[in-house]
């Protein structure tokens, strides 16, 4: 398990490392670097289910932190997934605006005798209202994003905190059946050793009594 842990770790801090290189790419490119990280992304995840499935064969004292080990990898790719289908969100967004720009640029507008010509101005104005409405679903689709992150992760820490709860109970439940089997032992000793002083008593007045 330690060696997929650390391979997994490695793979994860490269992912990180590589996430700048998506801002600085050209646009020709971007794709390509957007399916690379994709694919690394999903490999993390499966090397993930197979350390869920090692964590749970350890043995019960090591066995907690191994579990939390995972979870923590889990969390920070769930967070580098997130933060690419963000990027990927924008930029989808940028490029729609630049493709709407280009043909209200490219757009013919004629004149004629019965003034059907089209306002530059107002084209303006709605080119800056769609502009806006783009901005704040993009907040939206952020913010909701973001809340649905935190509700995951809440989730984890709340199935973490259950079992954690288990093991407690199981653990109070172990020492309460040892306790009970050593007061037990302690009665038992308690006997054996009032009949050992009754013994002794019993063969110092025999030997007292046939001696004198």
């Amino acid at each position: 398990m330690e060696s997929l842990y650390h391979q997994t770790n490695k793979q994860i801090q490269e992912v990180q490392s590589s996430m700048g290189r998506l801002e600085t790419v050209d646009r020709q490119s971007v794709h390509l670097v957007e399916n690379e990280l994709q694919a690394r992304i999903d490999q993390i995840f499966s090397s993930l289910e197979r350390l869920e499935i090692l964590a749970g064969k350890e043995t019960p004292s090591r066995r907690q932190n191994a579990k939390l080990r995972v979870d923590q990898l889990k969390y920070d790719v769930q967070h580098l997934q997130s933060a690419l289908r963000n990027f990927q969100h924008r930029r989808y967004t940028r490029e729609a605006q630049e493709r709407e720009r280009e043909e209200l640029l490219t757009r013919s507008f004629t004149t004629n005798d019965a003034d059907t010509s089209i306002p530059i101005d107002e084209t303006l104005q709605f080119s800056s209202s769609l502009n806006s409405a783009h901005r704040g679903m993009d907040e939206l689709l952020n913010s909701g994003s973001s809340i649905l992150d935190n509700l995951r992760n809440q989730r984890g820490t709340l199935k973490g905190t259950h079992k954690k709860i288990l093991d407690v109970v199981n653990m109070l439940g172990l020492s309460n059946t040892v306790m009970r089997l050593i007061e037990k032992r302690a009665f038992q000793d308690k006997f054996i050793m009032m009949g050992g002083m009754l013994v002794t008593c019993v063969v110092m007045f025999l030997v007292v009594k046939y001696l004198s």
